[in-house]
C-alpha cells in the first residue's frame, strides 16, 4: 500500500472507531436506563444491570457497524476535502479507482471484524446476558401462550420416514436450559394419540436425551369390545425418572432466548433444518441467515458510498452538512433493512431477496454518485 493509501486508511479507521465508540456510549446509556425499572426485582442489582448492558455491546457493534463505517468514512474524507488534502492527493495521482480500492481494502477488514463479532461474540454474550438477567431476577423464558411453549418434534425410522409425531409443551425454559412442566403428546402416523407424558422438570444428557423426573405416563391402546367395536384403553403409570430421546437440544431451545438477528449462522442453519423437518415455517430464520451473509458486505458498500462526498467542494456543504447527510443515509439503510425483512415475511419473498435488497440499493446509489461526481468535475 502506498503512503497516501496508508494515510487514508489510518484516518478512516480512527474516524470509524470514534463514531462507533460514540454510538456504543449512546446505546449503553439508553439500555441502562431501560434496566433501571427492573433493579430491585429479586436479586437484580445495579452491578447485574451494568453487566447485562456490557454483554449487550457486541450485538450493538454488529448492528451499527455499517452506519458507523459510513459516517466515520464521510467524516474523514470531508476533513481531507475541507483542508484541501484530498485535492493534493488527487494531484499526486490518487484517482477515483485507487481511492475506491483503498477504501474497500479498509472496508474488508471492518467487514471481517463485523462477521467475527456477529458469529462469535454476539451469540455467546447475548446468551450469557440473558442468563445473568433471568437468574438474578429469578425468572424464566415465558411462553408464547398461557400454556407455555409449543414445539413440534418427529420420530423417524431408519429410512427417514416419519414414524411418530410429538407436540411438546414446555411450561418454562430456565436460564440454564433446563425445563419445567413438560408435557409430551405423541401421535402415530395416522395422527392417533398413543401416549401422554407429564414431567415436573427435565435436563439434557448428551448427545440427544432429556432426563425427565418425576414422570406420569398415560398409554392409549386400542382394544376390541362388544360387536367388534374398537375402543381405547388408558393405562397410567408413574416413574421416578424416564429418558426422552429427541433431536431437540439446548442449542435449539436456546433460540427461544435470542432474536434471530443475534444468533450465529450455524445455529440458524440447525434451527431452519429443524423447522423444515417438522414442516413449519422458517421464513423469519432464513431471512436472518441471509442477513448474516449480506450484513458484513454492507459495511464495504456503505464505505464506498462515502467516497463521493470527498469530491464535493466545501462550498457545496461543510463537514457538518456532509456528516448529517451520512447520518440520514445510515438511518435510511437501517430502516430499509427492517422494512424489507418484514415485507419479505408478509409477501413470502425469497429470503436472499429480502436480505440483500437494501445493500443492492446502497451499492447502486454509490456507483451512481461516483459517476455523477466524475461528470461534474
Amino acid at each position: 500500500m502506498s503512503t497516501i493509501g496508508r494515510y487514508l486508511a489510518r484516518e478512516i479507521v480512527a474516524s470509524v472507531l470514534f463514531v462507533l465508540f460514540g454510538f456504543l456510549a449512546l446505546f449503553a446509556f439508553f439500555d441502562l436506563v431501560n434496566e433501571l425499572d427492573d433493579i430491585g426485582r429479586g436479586g437484580y442489582k445495579l452491578q447485574y444491570a451494568l453487566g447485562y448492558v456490557a454483554l449487550g455491546l457486541p450485538s450493538r457493534i454488529y448492528e451499527v457497524m455499517p452506519i458507523a463505517a459510513l459516517i466515520g468514512t464521510i467524516f474523514a474524507l470531508a476533513q481531507f476535502a475541507a483542508h484541501s488534502e484530498f485535492t493534493a492527493m488527487r494531484a499526486a495521482g490518487l484517482g477515483r479507482r485507487r481511492a475506491l480500492s483503498a477504501i474497500v481494502a479498509v472496508g474488508v477488514w471492518f467487514a471481517l471484524g463485523t462477521a467475527v463479532v456477529g458469529e462469535v461474540l454476539t451469540p455467546q454474550a447475548e446468551k450469557l446476558a440473558q442468563k445473568v438477567r433471568l437468574s438474578a431476577i429469578g425468572g424464566a423464558v415465558a411462553g408464547q401462550f398461557r400454556s407455555g411453549l409449543w414445539i413440534r418434534d418427529t420420530v423417524k425410522d431408519a429410512k427417514g420416514k416419519v414414524e411418530r409425531m410429538r407436540f411438546v409443551n414446555i411450561g418454562e425454559l430456565m436460564p440454564d436450559t433446563s425445563l419445567r412442566a413438560v408435557r409430551i403428546f405423541e401421535f402415530d402416523r395416522e395422527f392417533r394419540l398413543v401416549e401422554i407424558t407429564d414431567a415436573d422438570r427435565g435436563r439434557f444428557v448428551p448427545p440427544r436425551t432429556w432426563r425427565l423426573e418425576p414422570v406420569r405416563r398415560t398409554l392409549f391402546e386400542p382394544v376390541i369390545v362388544a360387536d367388534h367395536a374398537v375402543a381405547l384403553r388408558a393405562t397410567r403409570s408413574e416413574l421416578a425418572q424416564a429418558d426422552w430421546e429427541s433431536e431437540l437440544n439446548p442449542d435449539l431451545l436456546g433460540v427461544l432466548m435470542l432474536v434471530p438477528e443475534r444468533m450465529s449462522a450455524w445455529t440458524l442453519v440447525q434451527y431452519v433444518r429443524h423447522l423444515r423437518d417438522n414442516q413449519q415455517s422458517a421464513d423469519r430464520y432464513e431471512i436472518a441467515l441471509w442477513k448474516k451473509v449480506v450484513y458484513p458486505i454492507a459495511v464495504i458498500v456503505m464505505m464506498a458510498l462515502a467516497l463521493p462526498f470527498a469530491y464535493l467542494q466545501v462550498r457545496a456543504g461543510g463537514i457538518g452538512y456532509k456528516v448529517f447527510a451520512g447520518i440520514m443515509l445510515g438511518v435510511a439503510f437501517h430502516f430499509l433493512n427492517s422494512l424489507f425483512s418484514n415485507l419479505g415475511l408478509l409477501n413470502t419473498w425469497p429470503a436472499w431477496v429480502a436480505a440483500s435488497t437494501p445493500s443492492v440499493f446502497a451499492a447502486i446509489l454509490a456507483l451512481g454518485m461516483l459517476a455523477w461526481v466524475d461528470r461534474a468535475r
